[in-house]
């Protein structure tokens, strides 16, 4: 997607105001629990919430502040300084946390409006009981196999070609 526009690439809402903004929709659309953490290590943000008897995680990778869309100018050329590279990953920080919460709200939109259900919308990122690991995390390797096979069932069941 090299040359298409992101969501909110420029915004000025903060990431703190982005979190308290998910957390605030997960409320009114009767989420019973909410935490958020971060993991310098992996680069990542976490937010898991409750919602319909559902624990649901979302991971969300951080930039590298070491990538050259953060220390170079657009040109490659000359290096940025320190306080221009911070700003550049601030900026991307923020536009991830934009685009996070824009998808949440979306799905529970989507839920309200009768489209879809939590347990639809929600699946891949729906923690499986006794484990670490979401629905999507577990069923990801067994699809990809079933790709990487060929032996995916009918496009349309019960309709031949």
């Amino acid at each position: 997607m090299t040359g298409t526009r992101r969501y909110a690439e420029n915004t000025t809402v903060t990431s703190a105001a982005s979190r308290d903004y998910i957390e605030k929709t997960l409320t009114r659309y009767g989420a019973t629990a909410f935490a958020y953490g971060w993991d310098r290590t992996a680069s990542s943000a976490t937010i898991m919430f409750e919602i319909a008897n559902r624990r649901i995680r979302f991971r969300l990778p951080m930039p590298d502040r070491d990538d050259p869309a953060f220390t170079h100018t657009p040109t490659g050329l000359p290096r940025r300084g320190q306080d221009a590279a911070a700003a550049e990953y601030d900026k991307a920080v923020r536009q991830r946390w934009r685009a996070l919460d824009l998808v949440i709200k979306a799905k529970l939109e989507a839920v309200t409006a009768g489209i879809t259900t939590i347990e639809d919308e929600f699946l891949a990122n729906t923690l499986v009981p006794g484990t670490d690991m979401t629905a999507g995390e577990m069923a990801q390797p067994a699809i990809a196999a079933a790709y990487r096979t060929g032996t995916l069932p009918a496009l349309l069941p019960g309709i031949t070609q």
